[in-house]
């Protein structure tokens, strides 16, 4: 090659910003599209010929190259050299259109054997022109590029993505990859502009995320060492193959690159720690077969395999890990971490309740090891509880504040973030302090709270108080009767919260009051009506109206309504009353407004209470002249249960709100307890009748019509 030809990238790769242009008119255009040399001469004598472009910056032999003209390329190329690594708009060479375009080889061929240099170019998109044949499906010119240059099929572009991990997610199209394979460079090296081959997407990496076991054959076959190449942030092979699940590229390579097995990722972990954050149990089994040693994997935290599908919240793989032999088990049931943490505590501190269940059910897990900050299990889910409270309390404008000041710190580490909590309520006594701070992040010293490592984000409300209510009745320490009920709960509402269940009282006083006004003053209209003469012949009319009228004369039909009419206005009054005391709130003190608020709020239950009562003697004295007597009975019988129910909730009413939040505080845990039960087990009949549901299609499906 003559160095008359060859030029220089650096010279010569001139922007087109910084040239005076002259555009490419439709005669030119057109003479580059016929391939007619002698007309493009006649045209363009009076321009130079670098500065005639397109309006996206394609010069002559751009045009040419898209257009297949072989004569007016040659003829370019001759007379002006300097065209061939000249870029457009998009920083695209004559070489990326052709390998785009899919020209014919031979010209391809012309323009690399003028300038070698052109096939490690790169444009815009950072995609050489063995990227675009590539991802266009040339075969041929993917084949002659990468025979003259092998180690471009190792460039990565801007989204990390080399030729070679291309032709994989392109499912092999053309057979491309074959050729890649075949004829590619073995080991990658450093690319010429500085950038390391190849940092992020590995081939590998492609052919596991389609799960496409024959791809990853094929690359072991051709190139093993492939197999080592490690993504930045997903791992080696194995770590990814495990992260997704994947059970039969994760044997294959077990099988193939065991060496895998053994490497952490950037997070610390190995690929048998990748597997346990899953809920593939089948995957688990494969390492356990070829690994029967756990305890000698901890991640960079100090974690076995059972932290990790504890933290994860995996209960089968918890529940698989500890049914095997005891050797395996026993070192791992209670090891703490760095912190200090067992799996008990990891599940407590996340709100994993099906793995804190697993686990708290097993006699050979210890429920009372405290890690670093002295904390129980059943200690840290306390505190986590106390914090997902203290969010749920929270109104959305200051949850989107808190997101607001976490993403303006960015460069503050998660930990520095700290949230208010009381150590008296968490450890009951057991610290002096009155208050302290509670890091966010996941992980530094056992306080990854309510902010992850890298988002803000909140903690699960039914997670953590399911869990907390599985470690009460498992792992709570044991206490004395008075002890249980006379321990501070909750703590007295603020002012903008007193305000707001103000107001909403009042509304229902004021309802309450309505209702039982426009009853008060209908029923006695009604007796008169029945009373009178005049108007019994008009009632007699109906059935209806004859029930009521014998209703009314009998005795016990009077006594009901007054019995009615006595709860009536005693409902009326009380609700009232209760209304007037609300208002009082207005024009007195602030520190009334408790005492008041829970003062109606009895008054109003109370007259909700009489208005139930006062609705089944409504009843009685409607059914009472009927001769449907089993429907009577069917409303008396549902009137006196829900007069029951009623009599029991009311009983909250009357207590005091500190009593009230102790009982709610101790039901609660059965409420979550029961609830957690219920959707374990419905899920867990759901997932075993499945494949009996698909039997059972099969069987219909086959059976003969």
């Amino acid at each position: 090659m003559s160095s008359a030809v060859e030029i220089n990238i650096d010279e010569n790769s001139i922007p087109r910003d910084h040239l005076e242009n002259a555009m490419i008119d439709s005669q030119l255009h057109e003479c580059v599209k016929q391939d007619n040399t002698e007309a493009l001469k006649r045209r363009f004598q009076q321009h130079l010929t670098e500065k005639l472009v397109t309006p996206c910056g394609n010069t002559l032999l751009h045009l040419a190259v898209s257009y297949g003209s072989d004569n007016i390329i040659a003829y370019l190329v001759k007379e002006f050299p300097s065209l061939i690594t000249m870029a457009n708009n998009q920083n695209d060479t004559v070489l990326h259109l052709a390998a785009r375009e899919g020209t014919a080889i031979h010209t391809i061929k012309s323009l690399v054997e003028l300038n070698p240099s052109l096939m490690r170019m790169a444009n815009g998109k950072r995609n050489t022109p063995l990227h675009d044949a590539v991802i266009k499906g040339n075969e041929e010119v993917a084949k002659f590029l990468v025979a003259r240059d092998p180690e471009v099929a190792y460039y990565s572009n801007k989204n990390g993505s080399s030729p070679l991990y291309l032709a994989v997610e392109n499912g092999n199209k053309n057979g491309i990859l074959d050729d890649l394979l075949d004829l590619g460079a073995s080991i990658p090296i450093t690319r010429e502009d500085g950038d390391a081959l190849p940092k992020r997407k590995s081939p590998v990496h492609a052919a596991i995320e389609q799960r496409n076991i024959d791809l990853l054959e094929k690359i072991a076959k051709a190139k093993p060492e492939l197999l080592c190449l490690t993504d930045e942030e997903l791992g080696n092979s194995l770590h990814y193959a495990s992260s997704i699940c994947f059970l039969e590229g994760v044997r294959f390579l077990l099988k193939n690159f065991l060496n895998g097995a053994y490497k952490t990722n950037s997070e610390g972990n190995y690929p048998i720690h990748v597997a346990c954050k899953n809920e593939s149990v089948d995957l688990v089994k494969e390492f356990l077969d070829i690994f029967p040693y756990p305890k000698e994997f901890l991640n960079k935290k100090g974690q076995n395999i059972l932290h990790v599908a504890a933290e994860n919240g995996q209960g089968n793989v918890v529940r698989y890990i500890l049914e095997q032999y005891q050797k395996i088990v026993e070192p791992l049931l209670n090891e703490m971490d760095e912190d200090g943490n067992t799996p008990l505590h990891l599940a407590a501190r996340h709100g994993q309740s099906t793995a804190a269940f697993v686990l708290v059910r097993d006699k050979r897990v210890k429920n009372s090891i405290v890690n670093n900050e002295n904390f129980t299990p059943y200690d840290v889910a306390k505190q986590q509880s106390k914090m997902a409270v203290d969010q749920y309390d929270k109104t959305d404008e200051m949850l989107a504040k808190e997101r607001e000041q976490f993403d303006s710190k960015n460069s503050i580490p998660a930990d520095e973030i700290q949230i208010e909590v009381n150590s008296e309520d968490v450890k009951d006594g057991k610290k002096n302090s009155t208050t302290e701070k509670s890091t966010a992040s996941t992980g530094s010293q056992g306080k990854d709270k309510a902010v992850g490592s890298k988002h803000y984000k909140l903690l699960d409300y039914y997670g953590t108080m399911t869990t907390l209510s599985i470690l009460y009745f498992h792992a709570r320490p044991k206490k004395s009767l008075y002890e249980r009920f006379t321990s501070t709960q909750g703590k007295p509402p603020r002012k903008q919260e007193t305000k707001s269940r103000i107001e909403n009282l009042l509304v229902v006083a004021v309802l309450v009051a309505g209702v039982t006004f426009a009853g008060a003053i209908q029923m006695p209209q009604l007796r008169d009506k029945n009373n009178s003469s005049e108007h019994l012949q008009e009632f007699n009319s109906t059935a209806t109206a004859s029930h009521n009228s014998t209703a009314f004369d009998s005795p016990t039909g009077s006594s009901l309504l007054d019995g009615y009419l006595c709860l009536d206005v005693w409902a009326l009054n009380t609700s009232v009353v209760a209304a007037i005391i609300l208002l009082w709130t207005n024009l007195n003190d602030v520190k009334f407004a408790p005492f008041a608020l829970w003062f109606s709020s009895l008054m109003v239950g109370g007259s909700i209470y009489m208005m139930c009562l006062s609705f089944f003697f409504a009843v009685s004295i409607a059914v009472g002249g009927s001769n449907y007597g089993v429907f009577a009975i069917i409303i008396i019988v549902v009137g006196i249960v829900f007069f029951v129910a009623q009599t029991l909730l009311y009983i909250q009413w009357i207590l005091p709100p500190s009593v009230n939040q102790i009982i709610e505080g101790k039901l609660s845990h059965y409420v979550y307890y029961i609830s957690f039960f219920m959707l374990v087990y419905n899920w867990r009949c759901l997932i075993y009748s499945v494949p009996r549901l698909h039997k059972l299609r099969d069987l219909w499906t086959n059976f003969p019509k």
